[in-house]
């Protein structure tokens, strides 16, 4: 499977968020409460994050294939990866590893950053441990919203 992963465009929005929404339907609602598949669908429709984006502080990052968008990570506040979704039919061939190596990669050149954190969901739990992500801290819910702080060293 040959996919490229580079920097989003502003026409790579909408598309994005529609996988976003259309992935995590598939995998992840069914470990979240009404309410918070309701505070998902609206942070995916955030006219201000759209604008962050826009401005270049809310970071969106794509992996294409045959031109299509398959694959999508967000980094808000510089170092956290905020979304990180692939379609399922993509899953298993190194995309979403790739979307966090260049997560990683920007946040260690262009941001100087040490770390790169992310809230993960029971889904996607085992896929950050396998990159050498660790917990920070114990299973949370807010808002509905269930995930686990972990953290990856990039030094």
């Amino acid at each position: 499977m040959h996919y490229l992963v580079r920097q989003a465009l502003r026409a790579d929005w909408k598309p994005a968020m529609e996988l976003a929404w259309r992935t995590f339907s598939e995998y992840d609602a069914a470990d979240y409460t009404p309410e918070g598949i309701e505070n998902f669908r609206q942070f995916l429709h955030d006219e201000t994050l759209y604008q962050m984006f826009c401005t270049g502080s809310y970071r969106l990052f794509v992996s294409t294939l045959y031109g299509r968008i398959v694959g999508m990570l967000t980094l808000r506040e510089r170092a956290h990866i905020s979304l990180l979704f692939v379609d399922g039919t993509c899953h298993r061939n190194g995309m979403g590893s790739a979307l966090v190596e260049m997560a990683a990669e920007t946040v260690a050149g262009e941001q100087r950053g040490t770390c790169l954190t992310v809230h993960a969901s029971p889904y996607a739990l085992d896929f950050y441990r396998k990159l050498g992500f660790s917990e920070t801290g114990v299973e949370r819910i807010q808002e509905g919203v269930r995930y686990t702080p972990m953290i990856l060293n990039l030094e």
